[in-house]
């Protein structure tokens, strides 16, 4: 954004000015929809371009007969050139501007604001890069100590808007109005959980700056991955949307095959098979009846054999992709049989479970393979696999997520809140469907088959992940809109696929217009 806001400067010619008379003006509409019936605004600012975008917002809110009551915190540089010439506009109303120099001065003025119906940060936005400390840190603290709604300006003070991690001290907000497009911040947890609700206003600057500008991070929206559902021409038929081979089951979890099996055909494959042990064959067909079987040799404890492996990829050779793992254990022999098929599959593939286990601390063995692959782990797997733990994964997920898709040169799903999509070529999505009903056995299961249905269907390793990962999630926010978000079972979750992609379709697919997830 800062280079957006440098290009619309020096090449449209837009004067910096103009541009936080814009951000004013969404910060006040915002603020005037959200809490119609208050009149009196405390609004602290900073030395800095928020502090004079904080300005702006009392003088517009003034003209619109609120009571603005305005405190300026000071920094050792004095205040930046912009937010100079606003202050003396603000001055020159005749509106009374109240400097903040010390402690004492702070509390006064904390009092003061306690007295008002809203307050408004406008102490730091994204160009804040280190922690808070003295006057500043303890002016954001005390923001959110008052009982009041909190307007933050573009960013609650205290955070960096290109991390997921506060910097430090930092201000809670009910509502926080960013420009033009959403930051790092506003969407990773734990910093967007400081930001409250999060409003996106026009900045007045064309979106194309936006699209130009550098950056490999997106948030999926209905509306534009809606576009990538495959077509179904009413002359297709079932060779026409792929065949889909799905590896999985041991003793115990043979369940876990039939979920693949059910959500990869409610995805659109044409055709699929699920090769398991032989001992699980009678369940395997009760329980999907709808793909085909290929029994498996196994040990005497029911479990895959390598010699397996030869016959998968006998079976292979009439499929167009392969999804391996849910379910299959790491006991016995199955992650040699697990390593050799993944390196001697001739089909993009997906890789979820025991089958990313089956390389713990090996994810550069990934690399060798000749079709595309993707993976699909939660934090533990993705910390098996890379040699670290969960809590190191989730310590920074965005980096954790680059990385392995940089070691393993697979497409990675990051599964979990906000599930990430990283390419091994840069890019990097993030996920806004999907609930907390997600968190039941089996589901990750339905995701392995939602993605594997999809490569089937021939869709790139990146976008049919993407897709993917939308439409799993879309579907558990459908079923959460019936009977709320507690435990979805999956094979309730695999039954809504339908629904969801006829939604997605209908809401983004066909050009009408996407619901996003709120």
């Amino acid at each position: 954004m800062r280079a957006v806001d440098e290009r619309a400067v020096q090449e449209l010619g837009v004067p910096a000015m103009v541009l936080m008379e814009n951000a004013a003006l969404g910060v006040v509409e915002a603020l005037v929809q959200r809490w119609p019936g208050s009149q009196r605004v405390a609004i602290f600012c900073g030395p800095g371009n928020n502090g004079g975008d904080g300005l702006a917002v009392a003088r517009q809110l003034l003209v619109r007969g609120y009571a603005p009551a305005i405190w300026l915190l000071q920094g050792r540089r004095g205040i930046s050139s912009d937010a100079h010439q606003q202050l003396a506009i603000c001055r020159a109303l005749g509106m009374n501007v109240t400097e903040v120099g010390d402690e004492e001065a702070l509390a006064v003025a904390l009092e003061l604001a306690g007295e008002a119906d809203l307050v408004v940060d406008a102490l730091f936005g994204t160009g804040l890069a280190r922690p808070l400390d003295g006057l500043f840190a303890l002016c954001a603290e005390g923001l959110s100590q008052l009982g009041l709604p909190v307007i933050a300006v573009d960013l609650p003070s205290g955070l960096d808007a290109s991390s997921a991690r506060p910097l430090g001290p930092h201000a809670q907000a009910d509502l926080t109005v960013t420009f033009a497009a959403l930051k790092v911040a506003h969407v990773m947890p734990p910093a967007s959980l400081a930001c409250g609700e999060v409003a996106v206003a026009d900045l007045g600057v064309p979106m194309t700056l936006v699209d130009e500008a550098e950056g490999d991070l997106h948030l999926l929206l209905g509306s534009e991955i809606g576009g990538l559902l495959p077509l179904r021409a009413l002359d297709a038929h079932k060779g026409t949307f792929g065949h889909l081979l799905v590896v999985a089951g041991s003793p115990g979890k043979a369940g876990a095959a039939i979920l693949g099996a059910r959500a990869a055909v409610r995805t659109g494959a044409g055709l699929v098979t699920v090769a398991v042990p032989h001992p699980l064959l009678t369940a395997l067909e009760a329980g999907s009846i709808e793909s085909m079987t290929l029994p498996l040799p196994a040990d005497e404890e029911g479990r895959l054999r390598p010699a397996a492996v030869d016959r998968i990829l006998e079976m292979a050779e009439r499929c167009t992709a392969m999804a391996i793992g849910p379910g299959l254990g790491t006991a016995g022999e199955t992650p040699q049989a697990v390593r050799r098929l993944v390196q001697e599959c001739p089909l993009p593939l997906v890789l979820d479970a025991d089958g990313i286990n089956a390389f713990a601390g090996q994810p550069e063995a990934l690399r060798g393979r000749s079709a595309a692959t993707v993976i699909t782990p939660h934090p533990g797997e993705l910390g098996r696999l890379l040699g670290s733990t969960a809590a190191e994964v989730n310590d920074d997920r965005l980096a954790a997520a680059r990385e392995a898709a940089r070691v393993t040169g697979c497409t990675v799903a990051l599964k979990g809140h906000l599930t990430l999509i990283a390419a091994p070529d840069g890019p990097l999505a993030i996920n806004p469907t999907g609930n907390a009903g997600l968190a039941s056995g089996g589901s990750g299961d339905v995701l392995t088959g939602v993605v594997g249905a999809l490569l089937a269907q021939g869709l790139d390793p990146f976008e049919g992940t993407c897709l993917g990962v939308y439409v799993h999630g879309l579907a558990a926010d459908l079923l959460a809109e019936k009977r709320g978000a507690e435990a979805i079972p999956a094979g309730d979750l695999a039954a809504a696929l339908p629904d969801a992609l006829a939604a997605l379709r209908r809401r983004g697919g066909a050009g009408t217009g996407a619901e996003e997830p709120g």
